[in-house]
This record gives structure tokens, sequence and C-alpha cells, in this order.
């Protein structure tokens, strides 16, 4: 049995019918499942759907049940947004809310974030916040909402969580309270009852549970002189204990010492991360006093950077890396088969998850999609062997032809093999053809397979598309990371242009319709290749990209994080030469820029800095300022704008 279920509520959405008419309204939507979980006994889904601008509403629906589904709850975006929403009972649902805001008694701080957690029914019925609040007496803001560190799934309606506390004014009376730091409460999401877990402690980051309501992790963030040291040390409970001991040192800057992330309550173990010969391994720990450590999975070419967990007790069953195309090892070997059947099954879909699961596991949310799909959600019953399509990621795509996104590699000017994607147009015959380089944003970061709906515009818009991993991105480990995309941006930029390069000699694109296209250190590289070389690109677009080093440091002055943001982009002339905005007099090709207000990621004063010197040089370019919009301007409306207005741009420069 098919059945597939488009979501009623999506006429809450700013995008339409026209978008199958529209290509840039088509691949600028949001997409339509933005997040979505399956209820404990497996009957019932709940799902986030984007509406107009940022906004997004939770959806709920019971297969066979229900004709269409309930909107539970929404949220307009401006500034409050729905981030996740989870089941906590087979009625009940938590949900994140997180925003960006511009406190003016706050005003050195800049863009401030904030996040809260509230409960709902299904049906959206009795709301709560669970988060701890801040009053006229709090001393602060309290902008941490917390999270949910174990779901208690045999305690119904309960869970386990963090909670930011704050003093107030009120000392001395029965009112006041003077506890100040991270708690960690057992909350009843339906009356708000709760008792104290762990008490405030300052400086925690945050605690990993076992599955079974105890606390066995502990991580405490190290600071030297009121700034953050970029080292979280961590600190573990034997069972049955309530003992905090040493675990592990984790420096999150070089990425060097074991950092934790799940705990095998079966194993008495924690499992994390660790460089093995300069690449992430997994480790597993012993948690009985021993610490014995035991490697788990390695490659010898690519990080192994995540694990692959299934249930509500966040059960670890396998790891991921991706080389050319992202892969798994299962360590559970019934999963194992269960993955290679669905490969068979969906022989056009090989990038398969498993999203969710009920509590017993036999029943499966399944997520599957290539780089020619933007994917479709199944429900899998492992009793029957029945899936049942639910929906697709991105309906306005249905119809459309997409490209296929190749992995290649090309010769860097020292001889180096630089691996990244090429997204030709579907049915071209792939030569002599207008082309875009697109470096990737990070610049800790790199390019996977699968599919880009940036990439896929340009595509179908008839643009070569070129997505180098240049030096300077993660993934490959520390040889290739070097010391970063900024401080060695001189490398990373020469591999950009490589590639550039690598394209007209192969013939694949034109050397007189050649543009650079890349999004926040994408922008930032896109910017310098027109620096370092003039005559190779006949356009840039770059979207919210850094332009001024110096001013970056600057930008995190108020900041704890202020130092290692320095140390990480470095000093000397370098940062000065590594400036776009400081050397755009050398650019000779038009720009045209993109960036938010509400950018936190990188101040959208980088972009107006860019904007003056380019004016300055008398070099062509065109800004265009999104109201109120973030790092990622997550507003369909705005990013069909944005790739319309960019195509127009880059056929007008290149004389097409």
């Amino acid at each position: 049995m098919t059945v597939r279920w488009i979501a009623a509520a999506l006429a809450l959405a700013a995008t339409g019918a026209s978008a199958q008419t529209d290509l840039a309204t088509a691949f600028g939507a949001r997409e339509q499942i933005e997040q979505i979980s399956l209820s404990p006994d497996g009957s019932r889904l709940a799902y986030v759907v984007p509406t107009a601008g940022q906004g997004s509403a939770l959806l709920t629906f019971a297969p066979g049940i229900d004709k269409e589904p309930k909107v539970a709850f929404a949220m307009n975006g401006e500034p409050d947004r729905l981030s996740d929403c989870n089941w906590i009972a087979n009625d009940r649902l938590v949900c994140g809310i997180w925003g960006l805001a511009q406190p003016a008694e706050l005003a050195n701080a800049g863009i401030i974030p904030y996040s809260r957690v509230v409960a709902i029914d299904a049906n959206g019925g009795n709301p709560r916040m669970l988060s701890a609040m801040h009053n006229s007496n709090s001393r602060g803001y309290n902008l941490r909402g917390g999270e949910v560190i174990d779901w208690l799934p045999e305690e119904d309606g309960n869970v386990l969580m963090t909670r930011n506390q704050l003093p107030d004014s009120r000392l001395g009376t029965r009112l006041g309270k003077s506890e100040e730091g991270m708690t960690v409460d057992k909350v009843d999401t339906r009356t708000l009852s709760s008792s104290r877990v762990e008490s405030a402690q300052q400086d925690v980051s945050t605690y990993i549970s076992d599955g079974h309501g105890t606390l066995r992790i502990k991580a405490i963030q190290q600071n030297e002189g009121g700034r953050d040291s970029g080292v979280i040390r961590y600190y573990y409970r034997q069972a049955g204990s309530k003992k905090w001991e040493p675990l592990s040192d984790y420096n999150y800057v070089t990425e060097d010492g074991f950092e934790p992330d799940s705990v095998d309550y079966e194993r008495n173990a924690v499992y994390g991360f660790r460089k093995k010969n300069g690449l992430k391994a997994v480790y597993r720990i012993a948690l009985d006093g021993s610490l014995k450590e035991e490697l788990v999975y390695s490659r010898l070419d690519v990080d192994v950077d995540k694990l692959i967990h299934i249930g509500r007790r966040n059960r670890v069953i396998g790891a991921s890396y991706a080389t050319d195309i992202r892969q798994a090892v299962y360590f559970d070997a019934d999963l194992a088969k269960l993955r290679d059947s669905l490969a068979k099954a969906l022989p056009g879909q090989p990038m398969v998850r498993i999203v969710d699961s009920s509590m017993d596991e036999k029943k499966l949310l399944i997520w599957a999609g290539s780089d020619k799909d933007p994917g479709v959600y199944y429900i899998l019953d492992r009793t029957t062997k029945q899936m049942a399509t639910f929906q697709p990621n991105r309906p306005q795509l249905e119809g459309v032809q997409l490209a296929e996104m190749k992995p290649v590699s090309y010769p860097a000017a020292d001889g180096t093999m630089i691996p990244g994607y090429l997204t030709l147009p579907a049915g071209s015959a792939g030569k002599n053809l207008p082309a875009i380089v697109m470096p990737h944003g990070g610049p800790g970061a790199r390019d996977t397979w699968g599919f880009d709906w940036l990439a896929q515009y340009y595509a179908a818009r008839g643009f070569a598309v070129l997505q180098p991993n240049f030096r300077g991105s993660t993934g490959y480990g520390d040889d290739w990371y070097l010391q970063n995309g900024f401080k060695s941006w001189p490398t990373a930029v020469s591999d950009i242009g490589d590639g550039a390069r690598w394209m007209i000699k192969q013939g694949i694109a034109d050397p007189s319709k050649l543009a650079a296209v890349g999004w926040s250190y994408g922008g930032y590289a896109a910017l310098q290749s027109a620096v370092v070389d003039p005559a190779l690109f006949k356009a840039i677009v770059a979207i919210a990209p850094v332009t001024d080093l110096p001013l970056l440091k600057e930008q995190s002055r108020w900041w704890s994080d202020y130092r290692l943001v320095s140390d990480f982009i470095g000093s000397g002339p370098q940062v000065l030469q590594g400036s776009p905005a400081r050397n755009a007099a050398q650019i000779k090709a038009p720009v045209m820029l993109f960036h938010g207000t509400m950018d936190r990621n990188v101040n959208v004063e980088q972009t107006r800095v860019m904007d003056r010197a380019l004016a300055a040089a008398g070099v062509p370019h065109k800004t265009v300022i999104f109201e109120n919009r973030d790092h990622q301007i997550e507003d369909g409306a705005m990013r069909a704008r944005m790739l319309r207005d960019s195509d127009a741009f880059l056929r007008q420069s290149m004389g097409m």
C-alpha cells in the first residue's frame, strides 16, 4: 500500500501552485517537512512545516484515522521560531522555540540568540512553558531555555531537562534566591510540578543521560580570565554513584581530546570521538572506573564524524562518514540487514536514514533521497514488512528534471588533487557552458553528495556548478584542514581558482562566462578570488559574506570567545591582504551582495563595508539587504528573490 498525504496546512505557506512554473520560487521554498517525529506507540506523526516568512506550524496526524492533519501550534517567526517538536507521550509533545533579538539594554552585544522549551497536547491544548524564566527582579537575562536530556520513556509526560537559574535582587527575603547556573530537573510537562535532580552550577554546558533517567556525563566550560579557553572538561559518574570523576578534556577549536556523545546503558560505557592519525574516529570508554578505551570505527581517508542513533533512549546503532558519498556502518546487525533491504527497495534513493522509531522499534520513520531527489519520508512497519510513502520533502519540485551531482577531483597548482562535486545541467553535453565555482561556507565545513537547492537551481538555469572541497575544509583530517580557511586563505583561494581553470581546460566552462558564487565563508572566498585573480571570474555573487577580517575580530569583542576568534583569524599583514573590503580596488568583475540584518554568524556590517569599498573603487555592484532575516535567510519569498536576482545579474554580467 502506498499512501501520500500532502499536508493541507501547507496553504499557510507562502509558496503556492505557481511554484511549478517558477523555478526560483520552487527551489527557494523551505523544505516542506522541517522536522518530524513518531509517537511512542507508532500511531501518530508530528511534523513542522513552513508558513509565511520565517514562520512554522506543528501538525499532528494519525495515518489511517485522521482525514487531514491538525494544526497544534504555530509561530510566525517574528521573532519567535519553532525549531523541533518531539513526542513525550502518545498525546503530548515538547517543542523548542528560538529567536534572535537586539535588546537596547545590551546594545554592545549586538544580536543575541535565545531559546525556550514548551510542552503542548497533540490537539493544541494545555500549553506549558518548561524553561526557567527571568523577571523584573532577576539579575540578568535568561536567554537559555534549556534542553531535554532524557525523555524518560517509562514515565508518561515527564522529562529530564536542564534549566538555567538566575539569582534575583530580593535576597534576604523569603522570595529571594541565590542559586545561579544550570540545574537538572525532572518536570511533569502536564502540571509543571518538578523535582531537582542536579543543583545549580555555573559554567556547566551540558549533561548526558544514560536514557534510563540517570546522569552519567557532565561538561564544564573552562575559562581563563572570564574568556572561553576553548576547552571543555568532562566528568562521569560510575553506576550507582553520585561522585563526579574526571573523564576527558576536549579542545573544540583544535578538536583534540575525547568528545563524549552518547552513553550505552547496557555496556556501561560512553561513545564519542577522538582523532586517530589526524582523522576523527569513534571510540568507546568504560564508565566502570577503569576508563578502558577501545577503538570502535575509523577510516584512513576521512573523518568518521557522526554517530547514528535510534529510539527514545538515543541508542547508538552505527556511525557514518563522507567519502565521495556519505556512507554508514551499522553496529546493530538487524538494522544493517534492514538498511541493505531498503537499498534494494529504493534503488533511486541511496541515501537512507532512520529518522525516528516507536518505543518498541517495530515502526520506523525513514527518509530516503539522492542528489536528484530532495527526499521522501516513509513509514515502515517491521512486523508486516509494509512501507507507506508519507510525503516528499520538496513537492514543489515534482516534475522538475534535476541534475546529477558527480564526484570529481582536479589538480591544484602544486599537484595536489582537490575533491569536489560537479553538477551539469540535466540533458546538457557538458561543454562550453556558463559556469559557477561555488565554495562552501564554514570554513569549518565541507560539501557532501546529495540534493543542494542552490546548485540545482543554477544547473536548472543552464550553469555548470563546481563545488570544491578546497584545503581548509574539514572532514579530511588535520593535514587537509591546515590552519583553517582564514589563516590558510592563500591555499584555499588558490584551490578554488584552480577549480575554475580545470573547468576551462576540460572544455566544461566558457571562460567568458565564469562566475564565483558563495555563502558565508564561501562568499568571502568568492570575493577574495576576485582580488587574487581579477581576470578569472566575470561575476561574483556573495551571500552573507565575511569581507573584513579585522572587523570580524572586533565584532566578537563583547563576547567571551573574543580571544578564540582572534586566534582563529590570525594577525599580521596576511589579515589585511586577505580582506576583500580592503582590496576592493583590485576587483574587476561586477559584484552582487546579499545579507540579512539579523545575521549573528556574520554581521550585516560586513556587507555594508564591502558595499562602500566597491563604490569607492568604482566597481559595478548591487547590494540587497533582507530586513529581519538571519544568516540562512530562511524565508521562501526572500530566497526566491535572491535566486531570481542573482540569476539575472549573472546573465547580464556575462552578456547572456
